[in-house]
């Protein structure tokens, strides 16, 4: 009974009308900073923590970190839906069908899905995390080489159904990730793998640089080649609809359901130490792919194919708070 008394209180702490302020600052200061490619979360914050030195009280402090941290999470989203740019590698799903929606004009459609499938996530997850923090805690504690092997195996193994058509160039980006991956000191032994006696090389290659390098820099040049060559085909930006939050009936009934299941995959992930929001958000993708009632649409613009994956990349905060 004095748990839940506990609970009560912290969420009256939290509710009140200072802190829902400093909630809606660092959500807004977090969108708008992570909205630039390449910087995630953890810059973000890293960014953004002077604001927070003249704090008497750190629960206000806290906060506005949480709603940094999520606001930028979002802020990803943004540019890989309308730039094809993700801001970070838990972004990328959002970015495959994003765009093209994007490209369709139907820009504000996935920037509202992300959204609200981002706040969706997160309130399940927060609500979910009070209520079995304690053992979910003790089975995160207890991980051991086994576990982390066997979650690297199912992480390698939904390659497999996101390669396209080519089986062989899907096993071959698969292989030379994994070389990437491996360079650098070694977690165990602390010898050099791939660092060619370079001592720039021992912290491995941030998977920015490679986001940026991919993405960024590869439709940079597509879009100067193809601009010089023939005309843009990205369709106008379609009218606001007449649907809620502009979202139509039809968008909102595709979307409700992928929200949930990326929910559900993206909770137990985020509360184990299973190595962040990447291998929830392409396993969510990889589902509404093969099971959605718009798989058909998927490579041209499915509105599930944002909605499912960007439910999960919210929800490597309750991670942190169950390792803590």
């Amino acid at each position: 009974m004095s748990s839940f008394a506990e609970l009560l209180g912290g969420f009256g702490t939290v509710l009140s009308p200072e802190n829902l302020l400093f909630a809606v600052i660092g959500v807004t200061l977090g969108t708008l900073v992570g909205v630039l490619p390449g910087i995630g979360p953890a810059v973000t914050i890293a960014l953004l923590l002077p604001v927070t030195y003249n704090f008497d009280d750190p629960i206000p402090a806290f906060i506005m970190f949480a709603g940094i941290y999520y606001g930028a999470m979002y802020g990803g989203s943004t540019t890989s839906i309308l730039l094809n740019t993700p801001g970070e590698s838990a972004s990328v799903a959002t970015a495959i069908e994003g765009h093209e929606m994007a490209k369709r004009g139907q820009a504000r459609a996935a920037l509202a899905t992300a959204a609200i499938g981002s706040f969706v996530a997160a309130l399940i997850s927060t609500v979910l995390l009070a209520l079995v923090a304690r053992p979910v805690a003790s089975i995160a504690i207890s991980f051991r080489a086994t576990d982390y092997f066997a979650l690297m195996i199912l992480a390698l193994v939904t390659v497999t159904s996101l390669v396209g058509r080519s089986l062989v160039r899907g096993l071959a980006s698969l292989l030379l990730g994994i070389s990437i991956g491996f360079i650098g000191l070694d977690g165990v032994s602390g010898e050099p793998r791939f660092t060619f006696d370079s001592p720039m090389l021992f912290n491995g290659i941030d998977s920015v640089l490679l986001i940026i390098g991919l993405f960024a820099i590869g439709e940079t040049l597509y879009v100067l080649v193809k601009g010089s060559t023939r005309p843009g085909s990205v369709t106008p930006l379609e009218p606001a609809s007449g649907g809620f939050m502009w979202l139509s009936r039809n968008q909102w009934h595709r979307s409700w359901a992928p929200w949930l299941r990326g929910t559900a995959f993206g909770f137990p992930f985020g509360v184990l130490p299973s190595g962040g929001a990447e291998l929830p958000t392409f396993l969510s993708y990889s589902y509404e792919k093969q099971r959605s009632r718009g798989r058909k649409e998927f490579g041209k613009g499915a509105i599930e194919g944002v909605a499912g994956p960007e439910a999960p990349t919210t929800l490597r905060s309750p991670a942190y708070s169950c390792r803590c």
